[in-house]
């Protein structure tokens, strides 16, 4: 099965090698027909203290690394 390859940005980088990344997706309601953003954050797994609140990264599903990692970050597509 491949991994899902998600991206999102950056709201806080203020633990130790990890930063939690918010993913927005958008769908179209099946009833009313309008589009809807929907949001969630997941924790990922940043080795470098590199990436900052702000930045635009691409996460990686992974193995689970801790209680709520399960992503670790693969890529910095912007800085703040």
């Amino acid at each position: 099965m491949p991994k899902r390859i998600l991206q999102g940005v950056v709201v806080s980088d203020k633990q130790n090698k990890t930063v939690v990344v918010k993913v927005e997706r958008r769908f179209t309601h099946p009833l009313f027909q309008k589009t809807v953003r929907r949001t969630k954050n997941y924790h990922a797994h940043n080795e470098s203290a590199v990436i900052k609140v702000g930045d635009m990264v691409t996460i990686e599903e992974t193995a689970p690394i801790s209680k709520l990692k399960r992503w670790r970050v693969i890529e910095n597509a912007s800085k703040a």
